[in-house]
């Protein structure tokens, strides 16, 4: 889908946060596990920071998407901190700056979260504890493999099933696991119609 991104700002507080606007759509995953590459491959651009040093994002960076040039924002994508390149505890926003906690809990624009795992790897622990702190808060999110044209034929279906069983999933059409790979392409066009299906969901709901 063309995108027109454009950055707004980034925030280490709640009070940097942008005003009240369109439907949010959270991007949140361990460090290095491809999201600002997922991102870029999204919106067409490389506005989302790729870092090899872990950890290094301590702010949530705020961009406005539209369909078109000169066309008001449809959704916002807010890119998080990554987490797990430390040792986590049971709880997720001990590893985080405080102020992620009330932007997963009491963000009301907050429509999606997009939670990114390495489809190649066995499920992390951090990654569960995010499923049960976001299902905890009441917050919709929408797990994504990435990374996955690393994987083919037998070896992508193993390893999806191997997430959901990790991760302790419920069934996919309550908690659905999109495979993607920003190289490829793979996925992204489906991913697209979830984010802008969960957009028109919460503006109905402030109808």
């Amino acid at each position: 889908m063309p995108a027109f991104p454009r950055f707004l700002l980034s925030a280490m507080s709640p009070d940097h946060f942008p005003k009240a606007g369109p439907p949010e759509i959270a991007f949140l995953g361990r460090s290095n596990v491809g999201k600002s590459s997922l991102l870029n491959a999204l919106i067409g651009s490389k506005q989302a920071h790729v870092s090899s040093t872990p950890g290094r994002t301590r702010s949530i960076n705020f961009f406005a998407i539209s369909e078109r040039a000169e066309q008001a924002p449809r959704v916002y994508f807010a890119d998080l901190p990554g987490y797990g390149y430390a040792k986590i505890s049971r709880s997720i926003s001990a590893e985080w700056p405080s102020f992620i906690d009330p932007y997963l809990r009491e963000r009301p624009t907050l429509a999606l979260c997009l939670c990114l795992v390495d489809a190649n790897i066995p499920a992390q622990e951090s990654d569960a504890v995010l499923l049960e702190f976001l299902r905890d808060a009441g917050r919709p999110f929408l797990l994504i493999g990435t990374k996955s044209d690393r994987l083919s034929g037998n070896g992508r279906t193993k390893a999806l099933q191997a997430l959901r069983k990790g991760l302790g999933l419920g069934t996919p059409e309550e908690e659905p696991l999109l495979m993607c790979s920003s190289k490829t392409g793979a996925g992204l066009k489906e991913l697209w119609s979830t984010i802008f299906a969960a957009a028109d969901s919460w503006r109905d709901r402030q109808a």
